[in-house]
């Protein structure tokens, strides 16, 4: 658990550094490079470090190719071009369905059920981001902006279901076709990055020489090298060693915690003023989380138990 924590508190650290790089690069551009740089690390780590690792199957190309598609490319360029259209409310709203969408998705690919426990955690984590919503915009504000659906929040939308896949077909590419995390990541990154940067072309980013903004080189450089680090190499790859012991609908409702995070760091670093609604929401979630996350160690505990049984009786 305490690893989950730090994985999300690392995630929501991200917010900062990618609100300062886009000062200094397109958005489009900033997401092609730096995935591009860090499939380029994670793939020379793997061939140089665990060689015997560094191969591919032939039936495993295509699921590798669609997580790079999904996970990398559509998520991430969906995402950037449609939060800038929309209230921070609504963004947080509809990244709060995540978990729902990863339930979802679980049944229906790796035949995960949720206990009637998992769905009571699940829900009061979901209430639990609700008091979170009304520190961003007025309570009229923030019903008329719901039954409002434009295409960026059409484009969030899309981003959330690609990223949930995403998670799903790495946790299968990882458990069944017993690929690590590191090579994964790294493949899908390489995939993803180069199709960001050919959109960033193609959409008509200034590329002379390249979509980086005031000649701020070095600045640019500086904030992809520490997005690549922190996101890429770490969060990615200890998301990926995480989800071989959790269910991809505990992570997804865990990542929730990410916003709380942000108005902490915007609290400490940025003098930002934190009122009532961030401790209710605090304390809503992490009894959601609790539910749930118990039920998930009885789960796994039943699980490796038959496990057991049946290797004994083989």
């Amino acid at each position: 658990m305490p690893l989950v924590i730090l994985l999300f508190a690392l995630f929501a650290s991200l917010f900062t550094l990618s609100k300062t790089a886009l000062d200094f690069s397109e958005p489009f551009f900033l997401i092609g490079s730096r995935m591009t740089i860090a499939g380029i690390l994670l793939l020379g780590h793997q061939f140089f470090f665990n060689r015997k690792s560094f191969k591919i199957k032939g039936a495993h190309i295509l699921p590798l190719v669609i997580l790079g598609l999904v996970s990398i490319y559509i998520t991430n360029i969906a995402e950037i071009w449609g939060i800038q259209y929309m209230s921070s409310a609504k963004a947080c709203l509809i990244y709060s369905l995540s978990p729902f969408i990863a339930a979802l998705f679980a049944y229906w690919f790796l035949k995960e059920r949720l206990t009637s426990k998992k769905w009571l955690g699940l829900c009061i984590g979901f209430v639990g981001l609700t008091p979170i919503l009304f520190t961003q915009t007025s309570s009229a504000e923030l019903v008329k902006d719901l039954f409002f659906f434009s295409r960026a929040e059409m484009a969030l939308m899309i981003a959330v279901f690609s990223s949930v896949y995403g998670w799903i077909l790495l946790k299968k590419i990882i458990n069944e076709y017993r690929y690590t995390p590191i090579m994964a990541n790294g493949i899908s990154m390489l995939i993803g990055g180069v199709l960001a940067l050919f959109h960033s072309y193609l959409s008509g980013e200034n590329w002379a020489p390249f979509p980086i903004l005031n000649g701020k080189y070095a600045a640019f450089i500086e904030c992809t090298l520490w997005m690549t680090l922190i996101s890429n190499v770490v969060c990615y790859n200890l998301y990926g060693y995480l989800l071989k012991r959790f269910s991809a609908t505990f992570m997804s409702l865990a990542g929730l915690v990410t916003p709380l995070f942000a108005s902490l760091f915007g609290w400490y670093f940025l003098n930002e003023v934190i009122t009532w609604h961030f401790f209710a929401s605090m304390v809503l979630f992490s009894i959601g989380l609790a539910i749930f996350y118990q039920e998930e160690l009885s789960t796994n505990f039943a699980t490796d138990i038959k496990s057991s049984n049946v290797d004994v009786s083989a």
